[in-house]
């Protein structure tokens, strides 16, 4: 890659300069966010989570929003470029100026999950990676002293998450300390091994960060949560903030809603059609999943045995796709199924360094318990989550060198493309033929309205919406939702276990318009095509309109259609 990049920093104009410079200026203030996207030197250090610390990020956005305001690109890419950066940073000033980040407590989106969270990332081998966890656990006692400062300086100000969503997150807290539970800290450290002074500072380190863990937890329940929020809604304005931020979009969220509606009937008619070809005419949905689960075939006893089967079937993926369907970069053809250290039930990806030594990972996070594995759910979730879901995307936009700045490859990230182009992509799979089993086309249609359901309780319970009179499944006509209702159609309508569904419950009361933006973004995408074939009509090529596509990089939704319309 090295001539690569040295030839698109000789051809640089003034947007890709000013980008890049943010980066540079980025990554010693989010020594977290450096590790995520893989910039090496700074896996010692926590950001400062003080007020001055957040204050300190914020200056540095409006800085480059305001040099980027004052200077035109110098051709298409860097007008592209601008414009997703302009998106992306005055966004997150918006959400920064209304309190949103300093204040912002859920179960799955803090400052806490993301000190938790960058362990997963850091190497663990040598002295030298003992060092950088050993000096990283013993910061976070201050981190999170700085944390508390901040919230409560935010609460002052009027700005705070609900009382459940601390209570929840003070949970959380207590099952990554308990030693009967994830007892994650003293677990890692265990994990690296080191001995001697290296491995006695690593294991004060992690007793160190234990305590101050647990002791974040107590301070959520005893300080934030008595002053929280009783109602969890957002309302129109802060939903509607978050929605633009997490889609790059503007919707007209009760079109959308009403859209919902629609999707997920369309969805569970399919899935009664599919289940009949199952389990035989006039089977149920329920009958279908029924006799699958208890189909060996579909089963893989084992969390190993079951990594090893989400390892193979994602590098299967990407041998067949490669040079037919997507040419995919050879750094990028490496992908690696992983078990997450915790048991919250999450399945995510993580994207590559930046020079490729760290490859993208598909994460599980399997709940305590759980040793059983139905496929035919999953095979669509290796799609999403390897090729020619989020790893293809992410993977190909951090090599891009040639076409990209390093914002855009490393930094650039807006909900709705990447997850709407990985749900985008498992019905591209079904497309191409790779869910022909009626089993793995049940698994991509039951995810698929799992995130319809989404749109619906989520849009429904921030704005309080009504039950519409005449919805398909005459589920409380007219009343106004509430998270008992959410709860309620939820279960109806979602073949999740009822551990993993309350957490998804709450994950949507506390991160307004986060949820839908998968199939909101999906529903984008698939306009985008739509809009792309009728211009292009015989000449329209499916593999040119992915390419073109995924080589933008990420940006915000709105951006992304511009872009596309013309090329």
């Amino acid at each position: 890659m090295g001539g690569v990049i040295s030839a698109r920093f000789d051809a640089m104009g003034r947007i890709d300069d000013i980008a890049n410079r943010y980066v540079d200026e980025w990554a010693p203030l989010s020594p977290i966010g450096a590790t995520y996207v893989g910039i090496g030197g700074h896996d010692d250090r926590l950001d400062d989570l003080s007020p001055e610390g957040f204050a300190a990020q914020a200056e540095l956005t409006r800085r480059t929003v305001a040099e980027l305001d004052m200077t035109p690109p110098e051709n298409d890419a860097e007008f592209v470029a601008r414009e997703a950066m302009l998106e992306r940073l005055n966004l997150s000033l918006a959400r920064y100026d209304a309190g949103e980040e300093t204040s912002e407590i859920n179960v799955i989106s803090s400052a806490v999950h993301g000190v938790r969270g960058i362990f997963d990332l850091m190497p663990t081998e040598g002295d030298e990676a003992a060092e950088n966890i050993a000096a990283r656990m013993a910061a976070i006692p201050h981190a999170f002293a700085d944390y508390q400062r901040t919230l409560l300086g935010a609460a002052d100000a009027g700005h705070i998450s609900s009382r459940v969503q601390m209570i929840e997150v003070a949970k959380q807290c207590d099952v990554w300390t308990d030693p009967a539970g994830d007892d994650f800290y003293r677990g890692l450290a265990r994990r690296v091994g080191a001995e001697g002074a290296l491995g006695a500072r690593l294991a004060e380190a992690a007793e160190a960060a234990t305590a101050a863990t647990a002791e974040f937890g107590e301070f959520l329940r005893t300080q934030m949560a008595p002053r929280g929020r009783e109602k969890q809604a957002a309302g129109r304005e802060r939903y509607a903030l978050a929605s633009q931020y997490f889609l790059g979009a503007k919707i007209d969220l009760d079109e959308t809603y009403a859209w919902g509606f629609e999707e997920l009937h369309r969805l569970e008619t399919e899935m009664r059609a599919v289940s009949a070809d199952i389990a035989g005419p006039g089977a149920s949905i329920d009958d279908a999943v029924a006799k699958l689960d208890a189909d060996p075939k579909y089963t893989v006893a084992g969390k190993e045995n079951f990594r090893e089967w989400m390892q193979d079937l994602g590098t299967k993926a990407i041998d067949e796709l490669n040079g037919k369907h997507f040419d995919i970069p050879e750094p990028v053809r490496r992908i690696e199924a992983c078990l997450a250290p915790t048991s919250d039930g999450g399945i995510y990806y993580t994207g590559p360094s930046e020079d490729f030594s760290r490859p993208g990972r598909m994460w599980w996070a399997v709940p305590q318990g759980i040793d059983t594995f139905s496929t035919w759910r999953e095979v669509t979730t290796v799609y999403h989550e390897g090729v020619p879901g989020h790893h293809l995307q992410v993977a190909q936009t951090a090599y891009r060198a040639d076409l990209l700045n390093r914002w855009q490859r490393l930094l650039a990230w807006s909900s709705g493309h990447g997850e709407g182009w990985a749900l985008y992509a498992e019905r591209l799979m079904d497309e191409l033929g790779y869910l022909s089993d009626p089993a793995d086309k049940l698994g991509m249609l039951d995810g698929q309205a799992f995130r319809a359901a989404r749109v619906i309780v989520d849009i429904g319970m921030h704005l309080e919406l009504e039950v519409p009179k005449d919805n398909p499944f005459g589920f409380h006509p007219g009343e106004r939702w509430t998270p008992e209702l959410g709860w309620e159609f939820m279960r109806a309508h979602c073949r999740v276990p009822d551990e993993n569904l309350r957490f998804e419950l709450n994950r949507y009361l506390g991160w307004p318009g986060q949820a839908p933006s998968y199939k909101v973004g999906e529903r984008i995408w698939l306009a985008a095509r739509a809009d792309a074939q009728a211009r292009k009509g015989a000449d329209f090529d499916l593999k040119a309109f992915h390419r073109d596509a995924l080589n933008l990089g990420s940006l915000g939704l709105d951006p992304l259609k511009a872009a596309l319309a013309r090329l």
